[in-house]
């Protein structure tokens, strides 16, 4: 049995109304299982007090960071800061997240290479059934300041 992940602002920077992940429920090196419960007196709820489902590659992101803190934590590592590049297609069965009903964010890492280079197969399920999809290409920079930096400059 493993011991329990840390809280969770222990091991993401997000805080307050940007935090979209309660709990890391399940780790392996190659996969995270976190869980999410919308509010429905959010800042992001619509008019029926629900999330709406383009927030999911936001809350998939998340729970990408937590894997990647996880996994750095269990190297005995100092976990990174990383950015999100994007995905080709995010695929979602609903308009909105119900607010109240607990969400189940599955990571899985595809792939990862020694410049920080990876992509993760991500899903969101509620009440047992898969609502939302995609594969997201993240980036982990061995020096994420400098990686900002060089951005700012480029434009």
């Amino acid at each position: 049995m493993k011991p329990p992940s840390p809280p969770i602002t222990e091991i993401l920077p997000h805080r307050g109304t940007m935090l979209f992940i309660d709990t890391v429920s399940q780790y392996s090196s190659t996969a995270a299982t976190c869980t999410y419960q919308p509010q429905a007196d959010a800042w992001y709820a619509n008019e029926e007090g629900n999330m709406p489902a383009w927030m999911g590659i936001e809350i998939m992101a998340q729970a990408i960071a937590a894997h990647v803190c996880m996994d750095s934590i269990a190297r005995g590592e100092v976990p990174k800061m990383g950015a999100l590049l994007g995905t080709r297609s995010y695929q979602s069965s609903v308009v909105a997240f119900v607010a109240g009903t607990p969400l189940s964010i599955e990571a899985l890492l595809e792939f990862r290479d020694d410049n920080g280079l990876g992509a993760y197969e991500c899903c969101i399920e509620a009440d047992g059934r898969k609502i939302a999809n995609a594969t997201l290409k993240v980036f982990e920079p061995k020096d994420f300041d400098q990686f900002i930096a060089a951005g700012k400059t480029a434009s």
